[in-house]
């Protein structure tokens, strides 16, 4: 039975959300009726847009239009993605239109060359709006990444899809709403494209550790010995044994409202966790000069359990601001373990932890 993972979007300031992991399935939700209205004419409110000229509701209608809204930094919107590009391959000439709307988590998700190159190392080919201002999120009236919305020829909303999953359903979805369109010879088969690296499909059944934030603003189980020093360096220490899901600082880092920034090499990052996959949201600041890493878990080298982001001795590099994936465990025997990130030079930026 498919689990889907999702992040909705709460009322908080500037662009916070939570993680949800959701123990049931979100179905495809199909609309009782047309909206009044058409939310695809917020689309002029994009401040960009990458592989494609401006799109508008007028030039769209009479299309068959999938909106999909995520970030590229999300794992939930990674894993998805696969499916999204194959579709739009697939479907393309048979009248549907993707639209992938890149709405920003972090701050630095606003920054083009960033999207860019994550559009580049990932291989998406559909037009993707840039919403740094969130005016298609609003439109929309979106809470979540990622989010897919189902739009007839007519330019409404006809079903909507929260979370990743369900995919079977959603292309019958999509297989209808073209042939309805008018449509013909539509493949009735469907697409199972095969996810690699951070974008396999999550081994959900074994995730016991939650999206976990490092900011100030969203964090939790945070186990450095007198807590966070909000905004100002400060050395910390980890004196206890971490609990599962408990995570802590070592080293001279300030804590800032969405990440941590480590301000002399030899800083580190524990945590223990419950998962086939462990994934990092990290950055290099505005210097932007590369910084070199050691992962270790259970204080050894991950040997056949690292990443495609570090090598079997634990050694990588952060040399850009993006999801690295650390830990890969082969096999379904997944236990608890202590997972620990060693930088080597000050600089690092350290935004959060995911699972898969």
């Amino acid at each position: 039975m498919p689990v889907h993972s999702l992040r909705p979007r709460v009322a908080l300031p500037a662009i916070m959300c939570l993680f949800a992991l959701s123990a049931s399935p979100t179905p495809l939700v199909s609309e009782a009726s047309a909206q009044s209205g058409t939310p695809l004419s917020s689309l002029t409110g994009a401040t960009a847009w990458l592989n494609s000229p401006p799109l508008t509701a007028a030039g769209l209608r009479g299309k068959v239009v999938l909106v999909d809204f995520w970030t590229y930094s999300c794992i939930n919107c990674l894993r998805e993605m696969p499916y999204i590009e194959a579709w739009a391959q697939k479907y393309r000439p048979y009248g549907l239109v993707v639209i992938g709307v890149h709405a920003p988590e972090f701050a630095f998700e606003k920054n083009i060359d960033n999207i860019r190159r994550a559009i580049d190392r990932f291989h998406i080919t559909f037009p993707v709006a840039v919403d740094n201002d969130r005016a298609i999120w609003n439109g929309f009236g979106n809470e979540y990444w990622p989010a897919a919305y189902f739009i007839g020829g007519d330019g409404h909303v006809r079903a909507h899809h929260f979370g990743e999953g369900d995919y079977d359903r959603s292309e019958h979805f999509l297989q209808s709403l073209l042939l309805e369109n008018g449509a013909r010879n539509v493949p009735t088969d469907l697409v199972h494209p095969k996810g690699t690296g951070e974008q396999e499909e999550a081994d959900l059944g074994a995730i016991g550790s939650p999206e976990t934030y490092i900011g100030y603003a969203r964090t939790q189980h945070f186990a450095s010995t007198g807590g966070a020093v909000q905004d100002s360096p400060n050395d910390y220490v980890i004196e206890r044994t971490l609990a599962l899901n408990d995570w802590g600082l070592t080293g001279n880092w300030t804590v800032g409202e969405e990440s941590a920034r480590l301000n002399k090499g030899g800083g580190s990052i524990s945590f223990r966790f419950h998962a086939r996959d462990l994934h990092m949201v990290l950055g290099t600041g505005k210097s932007a000069k590369p910084v070199a890493f050691h992962v270790t878990i259970d204080g050894h080298a991950p040997g056949a359990m690292h990443g495609t982001d570090c090598d079997a001795d634990g050694n990588g590099t952060v040399s850009g601001q993006r999801l690295y994936q650390l830990v890969r465990q082969p096999g379904h025997d997944i236990g608890d373990h202590v997972f620990r990130i060693e930088f080597k030079a000050p600089g690092v930026e350290a935004y959060s932890f995911t699972f898969g």
